[in-house]
C-alpha cells in the first residue's frame, strides 16, 4: 500500500505541475491586453463578495479587481475589508505585518486611494466612480515571467503610472491575491485643494 501511495503522489504532483505550466503557458501568449471587470452593484456582506460571478477566481484579471473592490471597503467596515482579502488571498491568508501596511496607508483620510481605480474616478470629481462600477486591468509582455505567477497593472484615476498586483495560480485551478501594491499616494481630491 505504501509504493502504490508514492505512486499516487507522484503522478498527482506531475499532473498539477503540467497543469500549472499549461496555464501559465496559456497566459503567456496574450500580451498587452486591458480586461474591464464590471461590479453592476457593490456587495454589502462578505457572503455577496463571495458570490459575484469574478469570485470563482478563474481568472487573473477577476481577482486583480477583487482586490480593488476588497480595499474600497477599509473605511466603512476594516474588517469586512480583511475578511474579502482574505477570501481572495486562499491558502495564504493577510499576515499581520500585510494588516499594519493597510491600516497605515489609510491613517491620514486616504480613503479615495482604492476608488480612484474604478473607470471614472478623477480628482476633478472627488474620486466619484461611473456607474456600473468598472476597472480594467491590464498584462504586458512581462506579466507571465514567472510560473504559476501574473502581475498585473491597474490606473488610478489620480497617478501618473499604473500600479500592480501580484496573482499566484494554484493547484484547485484558482487565480489567488499574492501581493498588493494598490495604495500609495495619489493626486488629492480636488474638494480637499485649498488652491483650487
Amino acid at each position: 500500500m505504501g509504493l502504490f501511495d508514492d505512486l499516487k503522489k507522484k503522478v498527482n504532483q506531475t499532473v498539477n505541475a503540467n497543469a500549472g505550466q499549461a496555464v501559465t503557458n496559456a497566459f503567456k501568449k496574450a500580451t498587452n491586453k486591458t480586461e474591464t471587470i464590471t461590479f453592476a452593484k457593490l456587495p454589502d456582506t462578505l457572503e455577496e463578495f463571495k458570490a459575484l460571478p469574478q469570485a470563482a477566481l478563474t481568472s487573473p484579471f477577476d481577482t486583480a479587481a477583487l482586490t480593488v473592490l476588497a480595499l474600497c471597503f477599509y473605511p466603512k467596515d476594516k474588517q469586512l475589508c480583511f475578511d474579502m482579502l482574505d477570501a481572495i488571498k486562499g491558502p495564504r491568508p493577510l499576515s499581520q505585518q500585510e494588516k499594519s501596511f493597510i491600516n497605515d496607508r489609510f491613517m491620514d483620510g486616504k480613503d479615495y486611494v482604492p476608488r480612484s481605480y474604478f473607470v471614472g474616478a478623477t480628482p476633478q470629481n472627488d474620486y466619484t466612480p461611473s456607474e456600473p462600477y468598472s476597472i480594467k486591468v491590464k498584462e504586458n509582455p512581462y506579466s507571465y515571467d514567472n510560473e504559476n505567477y501574473a502581475k498585473l497593472f491597474i490606473t488610478s484615476g489620480g497617478a501618473d503610472s499604473d500600479r500592480y498586483v501580484t496573482l499566484r495560480f494554484a493547484k484547485d485551478g484558482k487565480w489567488y491575491l499574492w501581493e498588493q501594491y494598490l495604495l500609495p499616494d495619489i493626486r488629492k481630491p480636488e474638494s480637499t485643494n485649498p488652491w483650487a
